[in-house]
């Protein structure tokens, strides 16, 4: 049996980087609607992969007599349902961040109100923090071990 589940990808195939015209603002019209077409394409490759999951579930299902093979099977299953619960909160996130461009509430840090920046939100769409405060996050995460 071969081993098909994987990590949500926090990535999408294929998107081209926005490019800023001369004298652009941030966050302008072309921006947003750039990153609502990246965030919907990234959704679209998420819910490709949830239908995949369930074909490979319902083709795949069978009742082995050897009990090791059973057990293979149904840790597989187990860690691709994982994983396609991490892919569902995803969407959700997903979501929420095309919510957010809709109410011109996108590309600035929720802590210090800074721009984000083009290639983070680009990297990872739905941040809702700048490097910096993301940064100062994580080390106190670290520190508290909340």
């Amino acid at each position: 049996m071969a081993n098909t589940a994987e990590q949500p990808r926090e990535r999408f195939t294929n998107f081209t980087p926005y490019e800023m015209k001369k004298g652009e603002e941030y966050m302008s019209a072309d921006m947003l609607e750039h990153f609502k077409n990246l965030l919907r394409q990234w959704k679209q490759e998420l819910m490709e992969e949830v239908d995949r999951t369930m074909h490979h579930m319902q083709e795949d299902a069978a009742n082995y007599a050897d009990p090791s093979d059973r057990a293979t099977q149904e840790e597989e299953f187990s860690l691709e349902l994982r994983t396609r619960d991490r892919e569902r909160k995803l969407i959700k996130k997903i979501d929420q961040t095309i919510d957010r461009i809709d109410k011109d509430d996108y590309g600035f840090c929720d802590q210090c109100g800074v721009e984000i920046g083009i290639r983070r939100l680009e990297a990872r769409p739905t941040a809702t923090l700048c490097i910096d405060c993301k940064t100062l996050a994580e080390i106190r995460e670290r520190q508290t071990g909340i």
